[in-house]
């Protein structure tokens, strides 16, 4: 494609490079990645080592104490998927989540479901309510990320993870300068931050850090040093084991050595479908991919990338695609090992859900988010290429910032919360059982254009993730463009209550109102996150979020 500098519409260029291409959103933790790849390293010791790296540089959106996805293409071919991502306690079931909320002080109770958040919280702290509760120890669930860095190292890399986890040990025990959006994130979770040890772990004289404040992480530095000389077993079964199951445990939660010890990631066949000739791969439930899968056929299935892209018309009908994908996939995504799951990602079934959209807005689409705090809620995602052909999508997460509000003793791990997308209706799909994986929000992606044309990306941010994928592709597919211009291009995205977000600068929005649509126009840094690496006739191209910290890095 040629380039028009006066038809050019991007924030920046696209980055391209031959040896080596990281993409992410903070640019030390792109830094480390980079250094891995100059040293031996191949696309997945670069991968982890950014993604360790981010536990640090941007504590706000990753830790120790969450989970680990991957989609991939090797260097000889082969496309696969990781998914290191624990379950409920053996002992954590539903009438034991009541009974705990039962106990609890009221006040206590209270802080599991945060008022603003979008919660009533008198009636959200009731033991009865069929919600989880969104923070506290009940909505803790194994950390899969120790034991993914260490899986993914072992099968895939070329070093040693005591190798890969250097720069993120570094970090954390010399320091580093805080960035203005993520001295942001950690200033909002000030309050998070009740209890003594995640005050004393990530507060600083009280406060979280300014911007171009240098701050070390000395408990998570020492954490990651016993996993580099150990491995991921001191997290599973060894002293950090101790301390992860005692902080829940204090606190009330079921959470055991025991079912750390009995976890381990796995490596899956990921699932597709194709889209306008390209061909889309997405993770397995008990993740969202299928959400992007079945949006993508309805919306090749109505021809919505056939509008001119600043029409009202094209928005409309990739929103409406998304809003059935919705409903389907909040309904039905869970653990598969607990329900069968409807071939969502199907052709035929796009067709028939495909009837449903017309000129109008679909009214009441009853969307049925897993947990409605969880819309707008913040990860981190990395892509990156390597030399050799190697392509890597790699998300670690905790789910809503530093998750649950607990850090275990004086590790340093801030543990997640992801448990709170289960429910407590013994009826829903996603009902609490012990050992039951939660419904998942995190979706990375890699798409083939060209049998010599590969790309891995990802849009992270809650729900915003799979229509946040079709988005970027469409741009791509359909119009033509360039890989940092279809990041920059403003978003819109559909909300939990049916509502139509949009970005300021996304054109025609009046129509899109004028049409039926409750248009809402929000912030920037609610529509997510995204990082892509291209690799195509053996050269890479990378682009990264404009609405964070991003950049893609290469050499």
């Amino acid at each position: 494609m040629e380039y028009d500098l006066d038809r050019f519409t991007s924030r920046r260029s696209t980055v391209r490079a031959n040896r080596g291409l990281v993409a992410t959103s903070q640019p030390l933790a792109a830094e480390a990645g980079i250094e891995i790849l100059r040293d031996g390293g191949n696309a997945f010791d670069a991968a982890v080592a950014t993604a360790a790296a981010l536990n640090v540089v941007e504590p706000t959106s990753t830790g120790l104490g969450g989970d680990v996805f991957a989609l991939y293409r090797t260097a000889d071919g082969e496309v696969g998927a990781i998914r290191s991502c624990g379950g409920a306690p053996a002992d954590a079931t539903i009438d034991a989540v009541r009974d705990g909320l039962e106990r609890a002080d009221p006040d206590e109770r209270s802080s599991y479901y945060p008022a603003n958040r979008g919660y009533a919280v008198d009636a959200a702290a009731d033991p009865d309510s069929l919600e989880m509760p969104f923070l506290g120890p009940h909505a803790v669930t194994v950390p899969g990320t120790a034991r993914g860095w260490e899986a993914t190292v072992r099968k895939l890399g070329r070093l040693t993870l005591a190798d890969v986890l250097q720069p993120a040990i570094e970090y954390a025990t010399e320091g580093y300068p805080v960035s203005e959006v993520v001295s942001a994130y950690w200033r909002s979770a000030e309050s998070l931050f009740t209890d003594e040890h995640a005050r004393e772990a990530y507060l600083f004289d009280g406060e979280a850090p300014d911007p171009g404040q240098t701050v070390a992480l000395d408990r998570l530095g020492a954490s990651l040093e016993a996993i580099a000389e150990r491995g991921a077993d001191v997290v599973y079964e060894g002293e950090i084991a101790e301390a992860i199951a005692d902080e829940v445990q204090s606190k009330g939660g079921h959470l055991a050595v025991e079912d750390l010890a009995s976890f381990q990631p796995e490596f899956l066949e990921p699932i597709s479908t194709t889209y306008n000739g390209a061909e889309v791969f997405e993770l397995p439930p008990n993740n969202q991919g299928l959400i992007a899968l079945e949006a993508l056929n309805i919306a090749e299935e109505i021809g919505a990338g056939e509008h001119p892209y600043e029409s009202a018309d094209r928005v409309h009908a990739f929103a409406e695609a998304t809003k059935l994908a919705f409903v389907d996939g909040h309904h039905y995504v869970t653990d598969p090992d607990y329900e069968e799951i409807p071939p969502l990602g199907s052709k035929s079934y796009a067709r028939e859900r495909a009837r449903e959209i017309g000129e109008a807005p679909i009214a009441d689409p009853a969307i049925g988010v897993p947990n409605a705090n969880a819309e707008d809620a913040d990860t981190v995602l990395l892509t990156v290429g390597d030399e050799a052909g190697n392509l890597v999508s790699f998300i670690n997460s905790r789910f809503a910032g530093f998750g649950s509000g607990l850090v275990a003793g004086e590790t340093g791990i801030a543990l997640q919360n992801r448990g709170a997308s289960f429910s407590l209706d013994p009826n829903h799909p996603n009902s609490l059982e012990p050992g039951k994986r939660p419904f998942h929000t995190l979706v990375p992606a890699m798409a083939k254009f060209d049998e010599d044309d590969w790309a891995a990306f990802g849009v992270m941010g809650g729900y915003m993730q799979p229509q946040g994928h079709v988005q970027v592709l469409s741009n791509v597919i359909d119009y033509g463009m360039g890989l940092q211009e279809a990041l920059d291009a403003p978003r819109w995205r559909v909300r939990e209550d049916g509502s139509l977000g949009v970005e300021e600068r996304l054109p025609n929005a009046a129509a899109l109102a004028r049409r039926g649509h409750d248009v809402r126009v929000l912030p920037p840094v609610q529509f997510g996150g995204a990082q892509l690496v291209r690799r195509a006739d053996g050269s890479l191209a990378g682009a990264s979020e404009p609405r964070k910290d991003g950049q893609a890095q290469g050499y």
